[in-house]
């Protein structure tokens, strides 16, 4: 059996396609850079990440995106040994206006380098590209306001828009309608979105139609994925779909999940990507396997196709590589030259920048949460000479909420510990800060709860002394419902200097478990 989540902590708005024996799906990163996570399966149960396609500045630069702004969910397809990829760019998301820019690149290689993009337009979010049966190809996407799905036809020759722009699907009684995809199979075009918004009200709408320009005639059976009726599901907020068939002739679907804390409408998890088989009716419409409108926990795996399990990801990394790890991301913009593995072997060096709360320039190398009980530790070697000077170890949702644990310096030059607090963009200190025994080399570690809602800040001299730092902290802040956002919360390395020298901290290792 697949168990879901197969995608655990911030991956949403699945986009999934299948090359022959390989499946692929991308999903959203918002302003964490490298933009847009891809991972790789042969079998719809184990999945690998691989190296992210927005690598580049020519292909993206979100300086000064607002947090949970920045690239909203991808769309990946594939169409004549191509590999095509759409997304948004969000750069304000507040108040009635939404300015946001659609772009596309390609590959013929997924693993290696992409174009630069293409631009599109501004009109929506969520844009899709559809290859239809005839060999034409035309761009999807909501209309800002949510006022329906707009379709207007691209030309892959001069690569840009053409024709008449028309709008084929007011939505239904749900509202918000959103995160399109069109599909030709046999005689109809399925248009799958998500309505009901990305919350617990969030849910799968399908419609067709003979024409791709409508009119669409929405399931009877609709929603035909939701969990807003049970708010002890194991999975909620369902909706964001795709689906695909396997080698074999059988359908899956994957969808935008989450997984709240017991009791608590609150998921530090952020959302996450689910699957569920699904098999076509009588009548023609698409239906989970289960018969119910509900996601499964469990679903049955795909006949005919071999286990391929991907080698086991280490808990440690003590940074031998040339390069980092494609599960690490940082905010809004490459390190480059602000993250070296080469200036001291077997140490990452972070030169600071700017403080987390900025939405420019920050030095974080940081990973995703995968389950609520989890832990994080590090060693660091920091020599700070001013109070601006800080590095340690993050617990972090975005640039408005978070925790540091950090070594910085006194007013006159004493080497400390602090634990810093963001709620909101409210910072301020836990503890008075830990007069240190020593300059040299400092371990600092976190751990959450067995049921994720408590988190603990521990610090050592030597790597087994560990001594607890103030009081027990509520992982509240670091939820979507606090933070009105939509990522999730990540354990990382930080380092900033906001005198502008560039002092640097040397990592010599990273544990998460």
């Amino acid at each position: 059996m697949i168990e879901n989540p197969i995608l655990k902590g911030f991956c949403p708005d699945p986009s999934i396609i299948r090359v022959g024996e390989d499946y692929y799906i991308a999903t959203s990163t918002f302003e964490w850079w490298p933009g847009v996570k891809i991972h790789h399966s042969k079998d719809l149960k184990h999945w690998e990440q691989i190296p992210s396609p927005l690598r580049r500045m020519s292909q993206l630069n979100m300086i000064g995106d607002p947090t949970s702004g920045g690239i909203w969910a991808p769309c990946l397809s594939y169409d004549n040994g191509k590999f095509y990829l759409i997304y948004t760019d969000v750069k304000t998301k507040k108040g009635r206006y939404y300015n946001n820019h659609n772009y596309l690149i390609e590959t013929e290689d997924i693993y290696g380098e992409w174009s630069d993009p293409i631009y599109l337009n501004s009109t929506g979010f969520d844009p899709s590209l559809f290859h239809d049966t005839d060999g034409k190809k035309y761009l999807v996407n909501m209309r800002n306001g949510f006022k329906g799905i707009l379709v207007q036809e691209y030309d892959p020759v001069n690569k840009c828009l053409i024709g008449e722009v028309k709008n084929i699907f007011a939505g239904t009684e749900a509202g918000y309608t959103e995160g399109p995809h069109l599909y030709h199979i046999g005689e109809w075009y399925y248009l799958i979105v998500a309505e009901g918004g990305t919350g617990y009200g969030h849910c799968v709408t399908m419609a067709r139609s003979k024409s791709i320009w409508g009119p669409y005639q929405v399931d009877p059976g609709n929603p035909m994925l939701t969990s807003k009726e049970d708010d002890d599901a194991y999975l909620q907020k369902c909706g964001h779909a795709d689906f695909t068939d396997t080698q074999n002739g059988e359908w899956y679907m994957v969808h935008l999940c989450a997984r709240p804390r017991k009791g608590e409408k609150a998921c530090v998890l952020g959302r996450e990507t689910a699957i569920q088989k699904v098999y076509w009716n009588e009548e023609g419409w698409l239906r989970l396997a289960n018969n119910q409108f509900e996601a499964a926990k469990f679903v049955e795996e795909p006949a005919g196709i071999e286990e391929h399990p991907f080698g086991k990801i280490e808990e440690r990394d003590d940074f031998e590589a040339e390069e980092l790890d494609v599960r690490y991301v940082s905010p809004r913009i490459p390190l480059d030259d602000n993250a070296d593995l080469t200036a001291r072997k077997g140490y990452l060096r972070l030169y600071g920048q700017e403080s987390m709360n900025s939405l420019h320039r920050v030095t974080l190398v940081a990973l995703r949460q995968m389950a609520v009980k989890a832990e994080a530790e590090l060693s660091v070697e920091f020599s700070p000479r001013h109070p601006e000077q800080l590095a340690g170890l993050t617990y972090m949702y975005d640039a408005m909420n978070f925790y540091i644990l950090g070594k910085s310096v006194s007013e006159d030059g004493k080497p400390v510990l602090t634990l810093l607090i963001s709620d909101t963009g409210v910072i301020t200190e836990l503890i008075e800060p830990v007069i240190l025994e020593t300059d040299e080399r400092l371990y600092l570690k976190v751990c959450t709860s067995q049921d994720g809602k408590i988190v603990d800040f521990y610090y050592s001299y030597d790597g087994n002394g560990w001594r607890q730092v103030g009081s027990s902290c509520d992982t509240y802040i670091l939820t979507d419902e606090h933070c009105r956002g939509f990522t999730g919360a990540h354990f990382g390395m930080y380092c900033h200097d906001m005198t502008g020298l560039r002092l640097h901290a040397d990592f010599d290792y990273f544990i998460y478990r």
